[in-house]
């Protein structure tokens, strides 16, 4: 699988390392993706996703609101 968070789409991006004297390499930026447990009203289970750590706070926030996630 992808290193890629299943909701907000976000995936490894590319550019350059830059050192003092200006000189380019090649470097990747990786989104910080977790596996994390939430429970499905609908189904009764707990479901595991790999979101980025940036939507686990949206996800506390949706579930505590009691919309869809």
């Amino acid at each position: 699988m992808s290193r890629q968070c299943s909701r907000t789409g976000k995936k490894t991006a590319t550019g350059n390392n830059r050192s003092h004297s200006r000189r380019a390499t090649k470097r990747t930026f990786r989104p910080n993706i977790q596996k994390t447990r939430i429970f499905d009203l609908e189904t009764g289970e707990y479901k595991t996703i790999k979101v980025a750590a940036s939507y686990i706070r949206t996800l506390a926030k949706r579930l505590q609101q009691g919309k869809k996630v």
